[in-house]
């Protein structure tokens, strides 16, 4: 019996070429060598986008947070890392996550629990669920205390009026006074230190946000003004470029802080009126499915026709 010849890949196309799990892999190998289709083979041409063009000194990398990335554990598993290792320059996120990271620094710990759980029993016992996580009822209160008193003894030292980054530094600077260890612990805290703005897309829409309307009522009020927001975002991206440099954006879940950071563009482009070509890289990690027309399903294909991504890179 002949044995049959291998035959090649057609045109310039490279074989899929598996290599084993071994013990003592790096997560690069893992990556280079055994992902390669559907999924698998999209986040590894993420990893290399993100390796190979978007981990450089003149790119400006800009984070959107949605969803309860910060209770899940992202945090202080890859977005503080992230930051201390220079690779993060400004942040977009939901209230919420913000929020959920003022607990720890309280005392108060996610615990594993399971989606199935009957829900009045956890409310009896005092347990907020977040699908299969559990919190104590106490950490809101305490948090909302936290934020409160901050924010009523410091007020008179944000600018008048202020953006959601400026309370977003102020909670990072006051936790740090709390305790030093808290700088490698929360995302708050560790953004202050580095020097990387938090904007909140929809600043109302969150816990803190209804500590700011409580204040209104007990007559310290903090003056916020969210067009500031929408400025300073801005800025980031059209600085970086009027210095020659790229801008990158990774989209961590849709919604509102997706479109937060992707509007920068049409700002600039429509609104303002600067020449401009939009964003250079775009990775996004989301569950939405682009066929219902959401925002948070939207692919980087879409986006070049709103001119938030230069469609010179898409590949």
């Amino acid at each position: 019996m002949k044995k049959s010849r291998q035959k090649k890949c057609p045109g310039s196309h490279r074989p899929l070429e598996p290599r084993a799990l071994e013990k003592g892999m790096t997560v690069d190998q893992v990556v280079d060598g055994a992902l390669f289709s559907f999924n698998a083979g999209t986040f590894r041409k993420a990893c290399e986008l993100f390796a190979g063009k978007i981990a450089r000194k003149n790119v400006r990398v800009g984070i959107s947070l949605a969803g309860a990335l910060v209770p899940a554990g992202i945090g202080r598993s890859c977005l503080i890392p992230m930051i201390k290792a220079g690779l993060v320059d400004w942040i977009v996120s939901t209230g919420a996550n913000l929020y959920h990271d003022l607990h720890s620094v309280l005392g108060y710990e996610f615990c594993q629990g399971h989606a199935a759980a009957d829900d009045e029993q956890l409310r009896e016992k005092g347990i907020i669920r977040i699908h299969d996580i559990f919190l104590d009822y106490r950490a809101l209160l305490d948090t909302d205390h936290f934020v409160r008193e901050v924010l009523k003894q410091h007020r008179e030292t944000l600018p008048a009026p202020c953006s959601s980054a400026d309370i977003h530094a102020l909670l990072g600077k006051e936790i740090i006074k709390m305790s030093p260890v808290y700088k490698n612990q929360s995302l708050l805290a560790v953004a202050y230190e580095s020097g990387v703005p938090i904007h909140t897309s929809s600043p109302a829409d969150s816990s803190i946000g209804m500590n700011l309307a409580a204040l209104s009522l007990e007559d310290s009020p903090v003056h916020f003004d969210t067009h500031k927001d929408i400025n300073e975002v801005t800025s980031y991206v059209y600085d970086i470029k009027q210095r020659k440099g790229k801008s990158a954006v990774l989209l961590l879940g849709g919604g509102s802080p997706k479109n937060f950071v992707l509007q920068t563009e049409p700002h600039i482009q429509e609104v303002l009126g600067l020449p401009e070509e939009g964003h250079d890289f775009f990775i996004q990690f989301t569950d939405a499915r682009p066929d219902t027309g959401g925002l948070s399903g939207a692919t980087p294909s879409e986006a070049v026709s709103w001119g938030k991504i230069d469609p010179a890179i898409l590949w």
